[in-house]
């Protein structure tokens, strides 16, 4: 039995940066692309007491292949799942505009530098299907 597991890097990278929303990918034909890469993406950085700031940065975007086989003995499943996941990141912090008195401006989110299939590690990434 073989399926595929998608994770949505840019998604992890939001969760991560915490106060995101997502706006926007950039274009590619992701309906066919397997593997795991850096792709640029954006999103809408905010926080309570503070204006947005649309910020372009860099996330691991990507599919990658899994496997799963019945075996007689428990667990009585061998399985092997990779997701994209986050090799390296750099932080980078921004200023938000018009913050309240009081309100810390700073906005800290991870960018990616490097990206491959992997183990998922909750410490770093959500691990989730579709």
């Amino acid at each position: 039995m073989r399926l595929v597991y998608l994770f949505l890097g840019p998604m992890a990278l939001l969760l991560l940066a915490g106060y995101g929303s997502v706006i926007s990918t950039s274009s590619g034909n992701l309906r066919t692309f397997v593997g795991c890469a850096v792709r640029e993406f954006t999103f809408l950085a905010k926080k309570p007491g503070c204006r947005g700031l649309r910020i372009t940065t860099d996330a691991c975007w990507g599919r990658c292949e899994t496997w799963e086989k019945p075996i007689l003995e428990p667990p009585y499943i061998e399985a092997h799942h990779r997701v994209c996941t986050y090799n390296e990141t750099k932080q980078v912090t921004v200023k938000l505009p018009n913050c309240s008195p009081g309100v810390d401006p700073f906005y800290t989110y991870p960018v990616a530098v490097r990206c491959d299939c992997g183990a998922c590690s909750t410490a770093t990434t959500e691990c989730e299907t579709i």
